[in-house]
C-alpha cells in the first residue's frame, strides 16, 4: 500500500491547466437529440453483478464507495462548470471500465441528474459487454455510417436511465481517430446535444499508446484508476508526465479491499 500511496501523491501533483479545446463544425452528419430512441434497453441485474457493476441500486456495501466517489467528482465538476470526464488507467487490468460504469450508474440514481457513458477504448471496448449492449456506436459515427442520435442507446435499470455510446475495436487507427478533426466534431456534437448531462469517457490505458494523450486536451477533467498489485510507482510517474496540463479530479485505487467485499478505495 505504501507504493500506491506514493503513486497517488505523485499523480495529484500533475493537476494543471487544460489546453484549450479545439473547435469543430464540419464533417458530422446532422443529428437531433433523441437519447437513443423511444424504447430503452433494460439492463440485467445478474449480468451487471457478474461484471462487478454494483452501483445501480443504493444501499449496498459495495455501491456506497462509488456513491462517495460520485459526490466528490460531481462537486468538482459543478464547481468548475465541467461536462467531460475522462476515465483512464496506467495499464490494463486496473478496473477503469468497471469504475466508469459504476460511476455512471451511481450518478443516474440522483434526482435531476443525467449522465452519458461513451466507450472510447478502441483497443479493448468493454462497456457494451459489461452492460449487455451491442458494439459499434462510436466507430460507426466517426466513419459516418450512423448519426450520433441513432448510435446512442438508452439503458434502464429500475427507474434510472443512462445514455450509452458503445465502442468498437479500431486498434490500427485508434490514435489517428482520437486526434482527428472528425473526433473533435463528434465531441462538439456531444457537448451541444447532451449539454444537460455529465459525459463520462472510458479511455484506453494511458501507457499502451498515444490514444489518451491525443484526446486529453479535449477533456475537462481526468479520473485516474490505479490497481493494487497492477500499478507501480513508475507507472504513475510516467502518467504524471502526460497529465501536466490536465485536471486530475481524483485518483482511484482499485481492488484495495477485495477480500472484504468492496471494489475500490480512494484518497
Amino acid at each position: 500500500m505504501d507504493s500506491i500511496r506514493q503513486a497517488i501523491d505523485l499523480a495529484k501533483t500533475g493537476d494543471g491547466a487544460r489546453t484549450a479545446e479545439a473547435s469543430a463544425t464540419a464533417g458530422l452528419r446532422p443529428t437531433a437529440p433523441s437519447d437513443g430512441g423511444a424504447h430503452p434497453v433494460r439492463l440485467d441485474e445478474a449480468r451487471l453483478e457478474r461484471s462487478r457493476i454494483v452501483a445501480y441500486a443504493g444501499g449496498t456495501p459495495q455501491g456506497r464507495y462509488y456513491d462517495m466517489l460520485r459526490t466528490q467528482v460531481l462537486q468538482d465538476m459543478d464547481r468548475n462548470g465541467w461536462q467531460f470526464l475522462a476515465v483512464t488507467s496506467p495499464t490494463v487490468a486496473c478496473g477503469k471500465t468497471v469504475t466508469a460504469c459504476n460511476l455512471a450508474l451511481s450518478i443516474a440514481r440522483l434526482p435531476e441528474r443525467s449522465v452519458m457513458l461513451v466507450d472510447l477504448d478502441m483497443h479493448k471496448p468493454k462497456v457494451a459487454d459489461y452492460l449487455g449492449l451491442g458494439l459499434g456506436g462510436v466507430l460507426d459515427v466517426l466513419e459516418e455510417r450512423q448519426t450520433l442520435a441513432s448510435a446512442v442507446v438508452r439503458a434502464q435499470i429500475g427507474p434510472n436511465q443512462i445514455v450509452v455510446l458503445p465502442g468498437a475495436v479500431a486498434p490500427a487507427t485508434s490514435s489517428e481517430w482520437m486526434a482527428s478533426q472528425t473526433m473533435a466534431t463528434v465531441l462538439q456534437a456531444l457537448k451541444r446535444e447532451f449539454r444537460s448531462r455529465i459525459v463520462i469517457f472510458d479511455l484506453p490505458p494511458m501507457l499502451i499508446g498515444d490514444d489518451v494523450i491525443s484526446i486529453l486536451p479535449r477533456m475537462d477533467a481526468v479520473l485516474l484508476v490505479a490497481g493494487v498489485g497492477t500499478t507501480s510507482v513508475a507507472d504513475i510517474r510516467e502518467c504524471q508526465k502526460h497529465l501536466q496540463q490536465s485536471r486530475v479530479v481524483r485518483v482511484v485505487v482499485n481492488k484495495v479491499t477485495d477480500d472484504a467485499g468492496s471494489y475500490l478505495g480512494y484518497y
